[in-house]
Parts: structure tokens; sequence; C-alpha cells
């Protein structure tokens, strides 16, 4: 039972069915889920936004404009609250977040990852409770706490698979470029510190460079006073970055490339800019490559989470809104001050 509210029932925020504007976002009561067999009862207490997030309702996200009501958010955190017949992993109590891709146990990507919470056919995670599949949720960060471990499912699984996943895990000695003060980014900084690696960051806002070098950055670049950043970038790196934590897109692909060093890779999660140049040409004389990023794999966050405790990084939460206020968060995290991640509360 909430408090406040009849018994059995809860709130759920949806994307309407056949939105286009973040308007079409609404709250109601409906009535609590019940767990079935391998199926586990979630109570949510906090969810993060993720840029996927702001064009879901718009219909420009994969699959077009959503074909039936759909529940937002594919990151939220919370406690088991019941459990279906067969379940043995888990027991009420226990702490633990959705997984981003439900289906996708380990390994590489592949065409079985299953549905992507938050998106049709999948319903997301901004509501008092939800139910999933036992093999969906993953334990949390013990050093954690709900807030912060709502950030990681989306941003944080992506972050980790860019620069510990693959053939190239960065390690120490190692440079890291990271673009921008969004949830990845920052995220992707804390990781690449903790092993060993410099990392050079970027901003077109002075103040946030300050906050990124608080944070640990060993070298900033403004990219707007220095436009041809990516050089800049390989000459901080000594002649170019091992990795780069590519969010940006087609609007920046180009001076990825030219940051990048011989034999290194931009691990490509952008989908902030859609027009640029994106002629890959300049990887071949560096032997360098690209490999796409698509979030991750349960173990990936399981391994996330272990790194996350043993070297206690705290996932930068900007600011949290109450559910009643999620459109305020949605307006926020849309916003030019924005500084890592965007939480709601339950």
């Amino acid at each position: 039972m909430i408090a406040g509210r009849e018994k059995n029932t809860m709130r759920q925020w949806l994307v309407a069915k056949g939105s286009t504007s973040l308007d079409d976002l609404r709250m109601g009561d409906v009535p609590v889920p019940q767990p079935g067999a391998g199926e586990v009862l979630v109570r949510v207490h906090a969810c993060s936004l993720n840029y996927r997030d702001q064009i879901i309702p718009l219909g420009f996200y994969m699959g077009g404009v959503v074909q039936h009501d759909t529940v937002p958010l594919s990151d939220g955190a919370g406690e088991i609250a019941a459990v279906g017949e067969g379940v043995s992993s888990f027991k009420v109590g226990d702490r633990v977040a959705g997984l981003f891709f439900q289906n996708w146990n380990d390994g590489p990507p592949n065409p079985g990852v299953g549905p992507a919470l938050g998106a049709p056919p999948a319903q997301g995670m901004l509501q008092d409770y939800v139910v999933l599949p036992e093999h969906g949720v993953v334990r949390l960060a013990a050093t954690l706490d709900y807030t912060e471990a709502a950030c990681l499912p989306c941003a944080g699984v992506t972050a980790w698979n860019a620069l510990m996943e693959g053939p190239r895990p960065v390690k120490a000695g190692d440079s890291v470029l990271v673009l921008g003060t969004g949830g990845v980014s920052l995220l992707a900084l804390q990781i690449a510190k903790a092993a060993g690696a410099t990392v050079i960051a970027t901003s077109s806002s002075d103040e946030k460079l300050e906050r990124v070098k608080a944070l640990g950055a060993d070298h900033v670049i403004n990219y707007r006073t220095t436009p041809e950043w990516g050089a800049e970038a390989a000459r901080l790196a000594g002649g170019g970055v091992d990795k780069v934590v590519e969010v940006g897109g087609a609007g920046t692909l180009s001076q990825s490339i030219a940051a990048v060093g011989f034999a290194g890779e931009i691990a490509l999660i952008g989908v902030l800019t859609r027009e640029g140049d994106t002629n890959p040409h300049g990887l071949m004389f560096k032997g360098a490559s690209i490999r796409g990023i698509f979030v991750g794999s349960k173990g990936m966050a399981e391994r996330l989470n272990a790194f996350i405790d043993a070297h206690g990084i705290k996932p930068v939460v900007d600011r949290a809104f109450p559910i009643e206020q999620a459109m305020d968060a949605y307006s926020y995290q849309s916003s030019p001050g924005l500084f890592g991640k965007v939480a709601i509360t339950l």
C-alpha cells in the first residue's frame, strides 16, 4: 500500500499512444501489479532520465510514434516487494535495478537482447511498482543509495561498455577523451580515472570545465574557443588519444577521429547531433577503429557495480525531483545547465 492512496493502487506516468510532444505525458493512479511465475515486483525508489527519454514522447525514437500507452524511463532502482513462483535468486527486501535490455545476459551484442525498458513494447520504470522477469534485474552496488544507483542502468553501463569491454579495455597509463558533461561522459570520466587513465574533457562552459577538473579530469578543452579540439586533445595525449567516448554523433565524429591515436578506439554512442562529417577515412591511416556501443548486458552491469564498490565512485546527480514534478525533471534535463544526471524520486 502507498501512503495516502487507496490500497493496491499506485502512481504511474504514461507516454500516451500517438504522442508527439512532452505535453502528452500524464500521471494517473492504476492498480499495483502482481508478479507471476519467474517474476519479481520491484518497489521503485528512484529513476533517472536519459536523452532517449526526451525523444520517445516526440516520436523520434526507434519505431517512431508510440503505438500504445507506454510507461517511460529505462532507469530505475528499488527493492523487491514480492516474488513470483519459482524465483530463487532474489528475496523480498533485496535492492535491485532494472536492466536496460531485459534478455542480454552477457557476451557480445546479439539479435536476442530483448526489449529495452521505457519504449514499446517494454514498459518503463516511472511508476511506484513494476513487474520484471527475475533475469531482468541486477543487484545494486552496495555503496550507492537508490538515487545514485538509478543513474546506472543506461548511462553507467554504456560508459562501462565503452571503456572496459571489447578488445581494448582501458588500463593504467592510457588516455581517454570524454565529450561534454552529461551522465555518460561524467561516469566515463570517473571510471577512467579509477582505472588509472589520463582524462581529457570538453565543454563549452569554463564553469563546467572547472567542475570536471574537480572530478579528476587532467586536461580540459573549451570547444567553442578551440574549434579544432580534436587536434588539441591529440596533442595533450602526446600524439593521440587511446579511447574516445563519442557521445556527440555526426556533429563531433570528425573531431574525435582527429583526436584518436594510432591503434586507438572510438566508442561510438553518439545520438546528440545528426549533422556533420562522418567520413571514416581518417581512421585508416592510424589503424584506429570505431566500436558501436548500445548500452550493455547484465554481466556488464554486475562488473560495473563491483568496480563502483571497489573504487568508491559516486554518480553525479545534478538534481532530483519528486515524481509529481516529473515534467520539471524533463525540462531541466534538456536545459544548458545540466551537469551529470537528473533523477526522479518516488
